[in-house]
């Protein structure tokens, strides 16, 4: 009888593993839309996250809601818009009463690991909803002795890792050791638990330091020289007078970093190579998974935490509203759930990754989270679904080059509305005009669309209780330089230079 009633129970923990998925959330850092093989790039090698949109689910339409690495983090963590949950810069620690989601899946019976780069504060302590914890510092390093890199970012740290609680040294190439802490916490576990596994890739965080194995691959491709690159009046005839400004200064391409010489191309060739070894890390934890049979019963997902730029608009890092700013990979694989070779042409984002995964573990969303499960439409159904999503990025005084901006985005448009400054707001069609060439705010025949996408963004500022913007303490160094032998100030656009009362229409 005794034995009757264990193979009983044996049965009923086998049908609610079934019923609740393990789940991989695999995050890469500055990882740009379209630095992988799937999205057509000409020459860049990604086997394993082609592997992922072959067998599984691709969203080419992926954004971020903040543009910058805590603030989407955390938006990640919480499926809160930036607004919503305060971590608005890298450097002010996050709020103890934010509730994370892995806090929801252990309540649930998950077990749960993070490992990587946390980034939310200058901290490496263990946070809430995770049973076993391996983190560095702030932005970590490349390498322990720091070889490779061209300049020492702001928040790199050479303390190694905290592992529970207790100081370890990092070995080797940050990438791969990240990899064989989440396998290694994988191949160990003794709990019959479904887990949740969040790996938090360094990679491909400037300055970029690609492993040995890859460093030099690209040195001689071409480089694919964006649209908007040119310092032209056809660029900047119709922009905003910031992003004219913005190309001499350390987040543009003429100054990048404030180094005399930088070169763009050079920085691009490394930061691709530096790719290279992500990909490998997909591919080391895709092969735990198959060899191990739990691929099956695995929803692995792969994402960026926002985009990067290397001379789109003129410019370099993220921050703005651009696609190549807020644009990022997202691909799902595993488990009989998706159908291989999905695409998903939604606008999804990273508010939404937080209620799609607790969606998939049969777990209730909370009702203030901002973002939307997606798992019907990677599960290839036909839905209604969010008709826009709102960005938004708050002014550092690090690099005070870049205003407070708000954004709405859809599957077709983007306006973008640029706060405390006497400049002009953008309006793209993304559908006609991907790469954002053409600013149609000062179009006539735009006029009603921009007056209606500005009263949709206030409301949904409204709607998100967002019609307050976070003021944090000014932490870390400041970066205001121009170079004096570059390019000049922007002008102010010549719609603007009237005698007489302007033809515009008040808002409503």
């Amino acid at each position: 009888m005794l034995r009757i009633l264990a193979l009983l129970f044996a049965v009923g923990i086998t049908a609610t593993h079934a019923e609740k998925p393990n789940i991989v959330l695999i995050l890469a850092d500055d990882h740009r839309y379209d630095c992988l093989g799937v999205a057509g790039h000409p020459w860049i090698e990604t086997p394993h996250l082609d592997r992922m949109a072959k067998e599984g689910v691709y969203f080419p339409k992926a954004i971020v809601t903040t543009s910058l690495c805590s603030p989407s983090r955390a938006s990640i963590l919480t499926g809160l818009y930036t607004h919503n949950h305060l971590v608005s810069d890298n450097y002010n620690p996050v709020d103890p009463n934010l509730v994370f989601f892995p806090q929801l899946l252990q309540e649930e019976g998950y077990e749960t690991a993070f490992i990587g780069k946390w980034h939310m504060g200058d901290v490496d302590d263990p946070q809430r909803g995770f049973d076993h914890w391996a983190a560095f510092k702030g932005q970590g390093t490349y390498w322990p002795d720091g070889r490779g890199t061209l300049r020492e970012v702001p928040q790199t740290s050479y303390d190694g890792f905290n592992i529970n609680g207790k100081r370890v040294p990092q070995k080797g190439y940050i990438t791969d050791e990240l990899t064989d802490y989440a396998t290694d916490w994988l191949t160990n576990r003794e709990s019959d638990k479904p887990y949740f596994l969040y790996v938090s890739h360094k990679g491909v965080h400037s300055d970029f330091v690609p492993a040995d194995r890859h460093l030099g691959r690209y040195t001689d491709k071409p480089f694919p020289e964006p649209p908007t690159m040119a310092d032209t009046e056809e660029n900047y005839g119709t922009r905003p007078r910031w992003l004219k400004d913005q190309r001499n200064s350390r987040h543009g391409m003429e100054f990048g970093y404030n180094l005399d010489n930088f070169d763009v191309k050079a920085y691009y060739r490394r930061y691709c190579e530096a790719v290279l070894a992500l990909d490998d890390s997909v591919g080391g934890i895709l092969k735990w998974l198959d060899d191990n049979d739990e691929l099956e019963n695995t929803i692995v997902v792969y994402m960026g935490d926002n985009g990067f730029q290397f001379g789109d608009h003129g410019l370099i890092d993220k921050r703005v509203a651009y696609g190549s700013s807020i644009r990022v990979p997202l691909l799902i694989l595993g488990t009989a759930m998706f159908s291989p070779g999905t695409v998903v042409e939604r606008t999804v984002a990273n508010i939404d990754i937080a209620p799609t995964l607790l969606d998939a573990a049969g777990v209730a969303a909370p009702d203030n989270m901002d973002g939307v499960s997606f798992l019907p439409l990677a599960k290839g159904e036909d839905i209604p679904f969010r008709e826009e999503v709102l960005y938004e990025y708050f002014w550092e005084p690090n690099y005070p080059q870049t205003p407070t901006m708000h954004a709405l985005v859809t599957d077709d448009y983007k306006y973008i509305r640029y706060h405390g400054i006497w400049d002009t707001d953008e309006l793209y069609d993304l559908r006609n005009d991907p790469y954002e060439t053409t600013n149609l705010a000062g179009d006539s025949a735009q006029e009603e669309r921009v007056i209606e996408m500005n009263a949709r963004l206030h409301q949904l500022l409204v709607e998100t209780r967002g019609t307050n913007m976070p003021l944090k303490p000014d932490r870390g160094n400041r970066f205001p330089w121009r170079h004096p032998e570059r390019s000049t100030p922007g002008k102010f656009p010549e719609r603007w230079f009237q005698k007489n009362e302007p033809p515009f229409k008040p808002f409503p």
